[in-house]
């Protein structure tokens, strides 16, 4: 693995990681979802990895400030952990996603495959929903989220998001709320606030039926979408949340859904799996090209 750094149209620098492979003309670029990157997040090395023993490289693209960690003191367990988003700027979503895709065509990848995982999912669908370019020849969507309904369903969210808003009324936008952003995770006030009002993200509302389908219509190349069977952000039917994502593509026929069984929102436990899916469906699509 390689850390690379990727410039965006706005001359801000992004910091993400490449696994090579040599002599392929096949990527995958990986979206990450919120709080996440390739040093705290297993399922991205473990991908990237098998990928890479594989033939295909990955490139992890990391949005605005995912790249840094950020150490803290879980009180509930009293241990440290690590995270890595806690400042994100959610209205630059697709130039950060076409940042990576241009960056993956400067290297003279032909084969290029964009992916994404949990709210990583969301910023591709936005991305490939509005692009104008043919870059990409695959896509895998895992975990994408209703945003609306998460919220509705993560702890103590109105206090989250009354204190975001107070402090960036403040100033104070910069300013790392006293509380884990979902219970998860630090997390600036601007940022949460952000999170909140992203519109441009609310592309899956399956289970909130509030937002827009026009990205999902719109995409242009066929894929796959993954989900774990436990996964407790997408409703009662994990797999019914993505059957529906894939009705409103524009040839559902086209697409693979998959469910992982056991598998929760993040694959805890079950990242070999979820790299071998990845690896199965990119193999299976240029099988069948």
């Amino acid at each position: 693995m390689k850390i690379i750094k990727v410039n965006t149209k706005r001359g801000l620098e992004l910091k993400g990681a490449i696994f090579d492979a040599q002599g392929t003309d096949t990527v995958l670029v990986m979206l990450t979802g919120i709080c996440s990157n390739i040093f705290q997040n297993e399922l991205l090395y473990s991908t990237g990895k098998l990928l890479q023993e594989n033939g295909i490289a990955t490139i992890i693209g990391h949005a605005h400030d995912s790249f840094s960690c950020f150490a803290y003191t879980d009180f509930s367990t009293g241990k440290q952990k690590i995270s890595g988003t806690f400042d994100d700027n959610f209205e630059m979503v697709y130039e950060d996603v076409e940042a990576y895709v241009k960056y993956a065509k400067e290297l003279g990848f032909k084969n290029i495959i964009l992916g994404g995982h949990s709210l990583g999912s969301n910023k591709i669908i936005h991305y490939l929903g509005n692009t104008k370019d043919d870059f990409i020849d695959y896509f895998i969507i895992s975990s994408p989220v209703d945003i609306i309904h998460w919220w509705n369903v993560m702890p103590d969210v109105e206090k989250c998001f009354e204190l975001a808003q107070k402090w960036v009324k403040e100033g104070r936008g910069d300013d790392i709320l006293p509380f884990l952003f979902g219970g998860f995770s630090p997390m600036k006030a601007k940022t949460v606030l952000g999170f909140y009002n992203a519109d441009n993200l609310k592309n899956c509302p399956i289970l909130s039926k509030r937002g827009e389908t026009a990205s999902l219509r719109n995409m242009k190349p066929n894929g796959s979408f993954i989900i774990g069977s436990k996964d407790s952000v997408t409703g009662d039917s994990p797999k019914g949340f993505m059957e529906q994502l894939n009705l409103w593509t524009a040839h559902p026929e086209r697409n693979r859904v998959i469910e992982v069984k056991g598998a929760s929102h993040i694959f805890y436990g079950m990242h070999d799996i979820y790299g071998k899916t990845v690896l199965d469906c990119i193999q299976n699509h240029f099988k069948g090209a």
